[in-house]
């Protein structure tokens, strides 16, 4: 034995030895127990399956570097929500005062649950089905349900894409295909096809020309080939993002993640030269403080939170499973949270400084208009030369001239103002029109480049940005998938991907019928909020009041070598489970009060309107919803009475460089303590590397800190012994 070990300096010394058994082993030769007495599993050693484990171990995986993996948690959680949700959500719920929940919910719910996810991946190394397995077995279901969520999402998400590849390669034309309506022959005379006339030439575009939509969800009318095609095309370019795993997709991150940042820096600079676009931003940010009094802004504040970080989907632990067990990822939690923060907010000005340019631009359209009309009714005799102010000049007229006729004609006229039609014609008006989603992207926004000089630069620009974007979630989304099935069945990562990609594509043509649009809205609805909600109270519950929060903090503390802050102790234990039980409550009475429906377009109206789901698209909505959540109550009843191994009575024990692993996945509490080498739960070795870290002031030292076993999917090495009496 080598005369600087700790036995023999203890030889030499007059001091009580209370050395581990992993001391007297550290400096001994390998020896493989499974061969040996010492495999307690009763299986016979199978070199192929223990060259397989050794492989798994050793070389998962890794990202190429710090920065590869920031920018690939980062295009995942920064995503089409950011440019499309965010703003309308400030802008209906009170302006600025808006992103004061925003940031308490953030801080108490979004990083405290997004650490706690990038934690037991990183410290698992498995994605979300290993990881719940070893976490609580009863409670495996929870990477399952993550799995079928990320796949419905996935499925429409993509269609998202699709759009915005059709925009994209349509944006490389002058004029653009959406600035005017087209011209339609009726017999010798040339006319505005109707509908658009009816809307407007970008409205016209995206429901007639792009979805080519029917009148409603029963109504499929046929697929639509040229979204077909786009489809096609969106999920090849998963497809080979995906197909070497994080070697592939962490480098197409690059452009993916970064891209974004650009088009909408140059977005900002360029709106903030625009005519009207301060009106937009002090629209914006104007606080109506009113509004954080009302409980309704607080759960759409904390759905967004919830839903912008990606919680749930699995894509988070998916990712940080490539990490090494010594990153920070404390801090990549903290970073990450506040980078899709102020996105949201740069993403917030871009879009106000545009719809301030395109009210302005709409609000001039209705003085000129209405202008006309005036000047109709003046020569008609209709309205007298007396009623208009001396200093109007109806060959040069302002908005605030005509807001002071319109209010001279409404008081002298008021007996018979409404049968004149004339419109108040107010900047405001046009501000408060709220638009998100497809809306906001595809009608107002492209409505707005249509009036930018060099046009179709702008729209190229915007809708690669959107593809960018999309693509960086749907990495995360397809990783949430792919990284836990090929973990847990060990499938070949090219076959499954590929096979993933093209029965995705063959079940989403659901989506790019003429009636597309309106399943789109459903699965966008309802597939994912009420079940991702249940799965991220379970992971919480999972690790704070199953796995235990203390254990947790523990083994955070050996991992990152400092003890997080007392702060994530009481938001993990009480915090958020209960603000989580209170958004699914909140989600539960809305689902309850606003009635299932979806606004269809109606053609011959040139018009939206509500329409309630028929008796089968409630039956899928339902079945949506129950599906997702089908596998926590089933993986929990099939473990609970036993009815599939859990492996809660395995032990193996292998011996691999000069230390001991033990696999004890799912063992319970009082199991657990009779293989390890102290009987007291307090002084079981820690599953992590033996070194002594530094755990902060007033802290124990990492020997007594440590008592969490390595389970199944640990990567740390832990010396085991077993009792005769035991076996």
């Amino acid at each position: 034995m080598p005369k600087n070990s700790k036995v023999t300096q203890r030889e030499h010394s007059s001091e009580h030895v209370t050395e581990s058994v992993a001391d007297l082993l550290a400096h001994q030769e390998p020896v493989d127990y499974k061969r040996s007495v010492l495999n307690v599993t009763g299986e016979a050693w199978d070199k192929q399956k223990e060259g397989d484990e050794d492989l798994d171990a050793e070389n998962r995986p890794a990202w190429n570097s710090k920065l590869q993996y920031i920018l690939a948690q980062i295009g995942y959680s920064v995503g089409l929500g950011n440019v499309w949700r965010f703003p309308y959500l400030c802008q209906k719920n009170g302006g600025g005062a808006y992103l004061v929940p925003y940031l308490v919910l953030l801080i108490i719910i979004g990083l405290p649950l997004f650490f706690l996810e990038l934690a037991v991946g990183q410290r698992i190394r498995r994605g979300s089905i290993g990881v719940w397995n070893y976490i609580c077995p009863r409670l495996g279901g929870i990477g399952y349900a993550s799995c079928l969520v990320c796949f419905f999402v996935g499925l429409y998400y993509n269609v998202i894409i699709g759009w915005s590849i059709f925009y994209f390669f349509k944006s490389f034309q002058y004029p653009l295909p959406w600035s005017e309506c087209p011209i339609v022959k009726n017999g010798s005379m040339a006319v505005v096809e109707t509908e658009c006339e009816r809307s407007s030439a970008t409205t016209y575009f995206w429901y007639r020309e792009t979805l080519d939509i029917s009148n409603s969800i029963s109504e499929s009318g046929g697929l639509n080939w040229k979204m077909t095609l786009c489809l096609l095309v969106a999920w090849s370019l998963v497809g080979l993002a995906m197909i070497k795993g994080i070697q592939s997709s962490g480098k197409v991150m690059y452009f993916s993640s970064l891209f974004p940042y650009v088009v909408l820096v140059c977005f900002l600079v360029r709106g903030l030269l625009l005519r009207g676009a301060v009106d937009g931003i002090m629209h914006m940010f104007t606080p109506k403080l009113d509004k954080m009094l009302d409980p309704q802004v607080w759960r759409e504040a904390a759905t967004q939170v919830f839903f912008a970080l990606g919680l749930g989907f699995g894509g988070v632990i998916a990712f940080s499973s490539y990490n090494k067990q010594d990153n920070n990822c404390h801090f990549d939690a903290t970073l990450v949270s506040f980078i899709n923060f102020f996105t949201s907010v740069l993403a917030t000005l871009v879009v106000f400084a545009v719809l301030g340019f395109k009210a302005n631009i709409m609000n001039e359209k209705c003085v000129v208009e209405n202008a006309e009309k005036i000047l109709g009714y003046l020569n008609t005799n209709v309205l007298s030369h007396d009623l208009i102010p001396p200093h109007v000049n109806f060959s040069h007229l302002t908005a605030k001239d005509y807001n002071e006729m319109y209010r001279v004609i409404m008081t002298v006229k008021e007996g018979h103002f409404k049968e004149l039609g004339l419109d108040a014609c107010l900047l405001e008006d046009e501000l408060n029109k709220s638009v998100q989603g497809t809306g906001l992207a595809f009608i107002a926004f492209t409505e707005a480049m249509t009036h930018f000089p060099a046009s179709p630069f702008w729209s190229v620009m915007f809708f690669l940005m959107l593809i960018n974007l999309g693509l960086g979630s749907m990495i995360g989304t397809m990783s949430g998938i792919t990284t836990p099935i090929i973990d847990t069945f060990k499938v070949r990562k090219e076959v499954f991907t590929v096979g993933c990609c093209i029965f995705a594509f063959v079940v989403g043509l659901i989506f790019v019928q003429r009636s597309g649009n309106y399943f789109v809205t459903m699965f966008d609805d309802y597939s994912a909020t009420l079940p991702l909600t249940v799965v991220v109270i379970l992971e919480n519950i999972a690790v704070a009041w199953i796995y235990g929060t203390k254990k947790f903090m523990q083994e955070l503390t050996e991992m990152l070598g400092f003890r997080p802050y007392q702060f994530y102790y009481y938001t993990w234990k009480y915090v958020s489970p209960i603000c989580m039980a209170v958004l699914m409550t909140a989600s539960i009475i809305q689902l309850g009060v606003s009635p299932p429906g979806y606004s269809a377009w109606i053609r011959e109206e040139a018009a939206e309107k509500f329409l309630f789901y028929p008796t089968w698209a409630m039956a899928i909505l339902i079945s949506l919803i129950i599906l997702a959540s089908l596998p926590l109550p089933l993986v929990f009843i099939l473990r609970q009475f036993h009815l599939v191994s859990d492996g809660s009575n395995a032990l193996s024990v292998t011996y691999k460089k000069g230390r001991m692993m033990k696999d004890i996945s799912n063992l319970e509490d009082n199991d657990e303590t009779r293989f390890i080498l102290s009987k007291v739960p307090s002084e079981t070795p820690s599953p992590m590397p033996t070194h002594r870290s530094y755990l902060g002031p007033g802290s124990n030292s990492p020997m007594e800190m440590s008592s969490a076993p390595n389970g199944r999917y640990g990567s740390g090495y832990l010396l085991a012994s077993t009792p005769e009496s035991e076996l």
